[in-house]
């Protein structure tokens, strides 16, 4: 997870909400406020933190390091097959959030799969581990 972590920069937010008192808003402000670059993924919006919003991952005409994603477990089952069609490395459930099937399927098709860890405290920890 480190390794992973140590080498993102550009990250897909599935279900980034644009209310700022949610967790995917506020990890979204922590990695802008960070250099990294976001990409929301929420079909209501157009803007969000400031950032173009998308409806889905194949309308991303960049490179993603890292889908993230801020929805039900059960979602997983199809976002995993967006992220192998997008050639996106590494998706990444949030904390609370698991999926086996879908851990199965990115296994099968050499996607990093992460589940139920929050990415801004791994960053945060990571970061603080580096000044140690």
């Amino acid at each position: 997870m480190d390794e992973i972590l140590k080498n993102i920069q550009k990250i897909a937010i599935v279900g980034l909400s644009p209310d700022e008192s949610k967790a995917s808003n506020m990890v979204a402000k922590y990695l802008l406020e960070n250099g990294y670059e976001i990409y929301p993924v929420y079909p209501k919006y157009d803007e969000i933190l400031g950032c173009k919003v998308y409806k889905n991952l194949g309308e991303i005409d960049e490179n993603i390091d890292v889908c993230v994603m801020f929805r039900k477990g059960e979602y997983a089952n199809d976002l995993i097959h967006e992220v192998i069609k997008c050639a996106i490395p590494t998706l990444w459930l949030q904390l609370g959030i698991t999926n086996q099937n879908a851990k199965q399927i990115a296994a099968d098709n050499a996607i990093n799969f992460i589940q139920d860890k929050c990415i801004k405290i791994e960053l945060q920890r990571l970061k603080n581990d580096t000044f140690k």
